[in-house]
């Protein structure tokens, strides 16, 4: 799997360590109670956008924890 700007937070969570990564980039859509119901719904393009998170770096770090595995 390869994160994109359009992959879906749900999928990015399955992760092993993409959880620490988001939070590390203050993403808050983890502790937002209402975001756990659109979790399916949200890319993590928009989120960086929306947050003005520097998506490139995210989706950088995260693909690296990928590649660790």
């Amino acid at each position: 799997m390869k994160i994109t700007k359009e992959t879906k937070l749900d999928k990015i969570l399955e992760i092993e360590g993409a959880e620490e990564v988001l939070f590390n980039y203050e993403v808050p859509c983890l502790s937002c109670p209402c975001a756990k119901y659109e979790l399916a719904e949200l890319d993590i393009g928009f989120v960086c956008e929306k947050y003005d998170i520097d998506c490139d770096k995210l989706i950088g770090e995260l693909n690296k924890r990928i590649e660790e595995k």
